[in-house]
């Protein structure tokens, strides 16, 4: 197996060899570099693991093969992904943050009025 930091080697009590995660605590950041889809990066100590997530998750063998504690680990590392995007989109949008329902659909309701009244206008002085 090629050498990642982000696992780690063991004794199984029937003397067998096992990997398992060496830590749950990465930090994910996702940031808007350009195109479509935002870019993820993994941060473990103060060291960028982008690459060694990568090589986990895209290596030949399933990484839950080998891996004893993949399948929580990719449950963690999902929701912290997911609350990143949603972090970033948060900050990009346009819409005001902490409104109530009511408000926001208001406030869509204004957005879609404001995009229309240069049509508008464009049919009336045609």
């Amino acid at each position: 197996m090629k050498r990642n930091r982000l696992i780690m080697q063991y004794k199984k009590e029937n003397g067998e060899t096992g990997y398992k995660m060496v830590s749950f605590d990465i930090d994910v950041i996702a940031k808007h570099t350009g195109g479509l889809a935002p870019t993820i990066l993994y941060f473990y100590d103060n060291q960028d693991v982008t690459e060694d997530v990568r090589a986990i998750r895209f290596g030949l063998e399933p990484p839950s093969s080998y891996i004893d504690d993949y399948d929580q680990f990719q449950k963690l590392l999902y929701k912290k992904e997911q609350r990143a995007i949603n972090n970033l989109y948060d900050t990009i949008s346009i819409r005001p943050k902490h409104m109530s329902t009511t408000k926001q659909i208001l406030w869509s309701f204004g957005v879609l009025l404001l995009m229309t009244i240069p049509l508008l206008v464009a049919i009336i002085l045609k």
